[in-house]
């Protein structure tokens, strides 16, 4: 098959502690609002939003990606997440819709912990106006090298932080879930198909807050992972 350019390199995770396996992305997708005492209303279904697969960075144990302040924007927020990465597909018959939970939960492959990173102020403008150039702009989504299911505690609770420049901003339990995993990936599964290289944020715990170019951010989950971050002056 020609092609009238290259095709761009397949985004992808490594798999923590090994040299040569990796996890595939196809769609990432976010939950807002998902942890209780961030949102004040009860949601009916999960607040879903996505991400472009190349605005995956992962980063591996040990290592500081060095993240450049986005243009557009005097106020990026952190937030840190759980992150559920799509395997084989429980059920296949049902072409990855309208998944039971225990589906749901029996799709995971792995876990990682990513930091969702909003450009805030633009497309601020207009209430409702599209979360694009918020969510979805370059090096918006940097992730740990993901653990296997087997290897992870999950979905049992987890201590789930942040520390920015050697002080907590963030701290929660991933107990305090509105929607489990598993319950967002059912839910999705009634609009879209779930298919195998899908990540899922699941959502930040309080104390999401502005960084600016100088900040060092470590973050983690307990026994998924730990990621470094230090922001950097804009490209």
């Amino acid at each position: 098959m020609p092609f009238i350019f290259a095709p761009p390199a397949q985004p992808v995770v490594p798999v923590q502690d090994e040299r040569y396996e990796f996890f595939p992305i196809r769609r990432v997708y976010g939950v807002a609002r998902n942890y209780v005492n961030v949102n004040a209303d009860e949601q009916p279904v999960p607040l879903i939003f996505m991400k472009p697969a190349d605005a995956v960075i992962p980063v591996a144990d040990g290592e500081t990606l060095k993240l450049p302040y986005p243009v557009g924007t005097a106020e990026l927020i952190h937030e840190i997440e759980l992150v559920a990465a799509i395997g084989e597909v429980a059920a296949p018959q049902k072409g990855g819709r309208h998944l039971t939970v225990e589906e749901a939960q029996a799709s995971i492959w792995g876990w990682g912990v990513g930091l969702d990173l909003t450009r805030k102020a633009v497309g601020d403008t207009q209430p409702g106006a599209p979360w694009d150039l918020k969510k979805a702009f370059d090096m918006s989504a940097p992730i740990s090298h993901l653990r296997p299911a087997y290897r992870s505690p999950m979905p049992a609770p987890a201590d789930i932080w942040l520390w920015v420049n050697n002080q907590k901003r963030q701290s929660g339990s991933t107990q305090g879930l509105i929607w489990s995993p598993a319950e967002t990936i059912s839910r999705l599964s009634e609009y879209v198909s779930i298919c195998s290289g899908d990540l899922i944020f699941t959502g930040t715990p309080p104390g999401a807050a502005a960084i600016v170019p100088g900040d060092r951010l470590e973050g983690g989950v307990n026994g998924v992972g730990i990621i470094k971050v230090e922001v950097t002056r804009a490209l």
